[in-house]
């Protein structure tokens, strides 16, 4: 997203510098202007591109604002004015892109721009759950609840994200190993084996294709890394389209064994985000125009944004999202009675831990199926190219004993 550099004056007459962050310039100037700020001149910033290889900027974690969050929560409940605060965590923040964004911020709020506004220039580290969270603090005046709440609910994401890369990364690991180890079988086994095999021998089909193939990787290995390259190019480049990224987002739902894991864990970050926005104060539907974004599902953001349509026209939540297919019936059933009793916050709070719990157990019990199964795919592959290297030999021996 586009850096513009700013010269305004605020409502003292005084000149305020600094950068905001937004699609094209008008958006910039507007917000700007929604400020309080005269606007005397807006350029866009422009810097060399560094590859992302040399480049000295950093991802900022969900970790990372997580303990920010934390840091302002208590910073402001001791007394500690808002750009003080701001000032003093820009200065101690370890991610070197986290400090720069809080060193901006820290001066547009000292400007005399809003919070939520000065956050929301940088919509690659603050979302826009958390902007919305930030400006709903600031109009009901419990800014560090809120900022504790929003922590909260980061440390939840992260703990579910990490579930599901922990039962993900051992098969990972062992599908690279196994390559690892096919590659050099066919590089350094197979040629010594084929040396032992007398040239009078009859040498079965499977084994013959074993030895063409150790062949092929041994003497045209820049042919085999190019074609690996161009399927694996193609393949991301695919998925990266708006064709293959559609593609995915209805189908990853509904693969099976990781399809339900990766519903309940949508599930899991919507109920938790639309809890959170709506102990925040805010509207129902604003929280759900919010919250559907965020749960990391096209499928259900589209649910989401349909029945808020509905919503708008006097339906009840419960009843709109039971008439989709991506909810479960016990999910739409809580909902219908947090809304009759008026406790829809709390009850979207437990449907975030049972599902988060779902995610947690799930995951640990597939990563304990899938270790045997993988050690028996690898015995059983590895084990086949012995035999298929032995039988030329044992067929040999055993038909010069006749």
């Amino acid at each position: 997203m586009p850096i513009y550099n700013y010269e305004c004056m605020n409502k003292q007459g005084e000149l305020i510098t600094g950068e905001i962050s937004a699609e094209t310039t008008a958006i910039a100037a507007e917000r700007l202007r929604a400020s309080g700020y005269a606007v005397l001149e807006l350029v866009e910033y422009k810097e060399k591109k560094k590859s992302s290889f040399l480049s000295n900027e950093k991802k900022v974690k969900l970790s990372d604002i997580t303990l920010f969050s934390r840091q302002l929560a208590a910073m402001l409940s001791a007394g500690i004015p808002v750009t003080r605060a701001l000032f003093t965590l820009s200065r101690q923040a370890e991610n070197p892109t986290l400090r720069n964004a809080l060193e901006t911020i820290s001066k547009n709020v000292e400007g005399g721009m809003g919070l939520a506004d000065a956050f929301s220039a940088f919509p690659d580290i603050f979302s826009k759950l958390y902007v919305s969270m930030l400006k709903a603090g600031e109009i009901g005046g419990n800014l560090e609840n809120t900022l504790l709440r929003l922590s909260d609910q980061l440390q939840k994401e992260k703990q579910v994200k990490d579930n599901i890369k922990s039962a993900t990364s051992y098969p990972k690991m062992i599908g690279i190993f196994t390559v690892v180890i096919f590659v050099a079988m066919l590089v350094f086994m197979v040629p010594t084996f084929q040396g032992f095999i007398p040239e009078s021998a009859e040498i079965p089909g499977m084994t013959q294709f074993i030895f063409n193939v150790s062949e092929s990787v041994r003497t045209r290995w820049y042919i085999w890394i190019g074609v690996i390259g161009v399927i694996t190019a193609s393949i991301v480049l695919f998925f990266k389209s708006k064709t293959g990224h559609d593609l995915w987002e209805n189908v990853k739902l509904k693969l099976p064994i990781l399809g339900p894991i990766m519903l309940k864990s949508v599930i899991a970050r919507f109920t938790r985000t639309l809890s959170t926005l709506l102990e925040g104060g805010i509207p129902v539907v604003q929280a759900l125009e919010s919250a559907g974004p965020t749960s990391g599902s096209d499928v259900l953001a589209e649910t989401v944004k349909l029945a808020t349509k509905r919503i708008e026209e006097g339906k009840t939540i419960a009843s709109t999202l039971e008439e989709s297919e991506v909810f479960p019936p016990m999910v739409t059933h809580m909902i219908a009675v947090g809304e009759e009793s008026g406790t829809l916050p709390s009850l979207l709070d437990k449907l975030a831990e049972f599902y988060e719990e779902e995610v947690d157990v799930t995951t640990k019990s597939l990563q304990s199926l899938i270790q045997p199964v993988l050690l028996i795919f690898i015995g059983v592959l590895v084990g086949g190219m012995l035999v298929a290297l032995y039988l030329p030999m044992f067929t040999s021996v055993t038909s010069s004993s006749y």
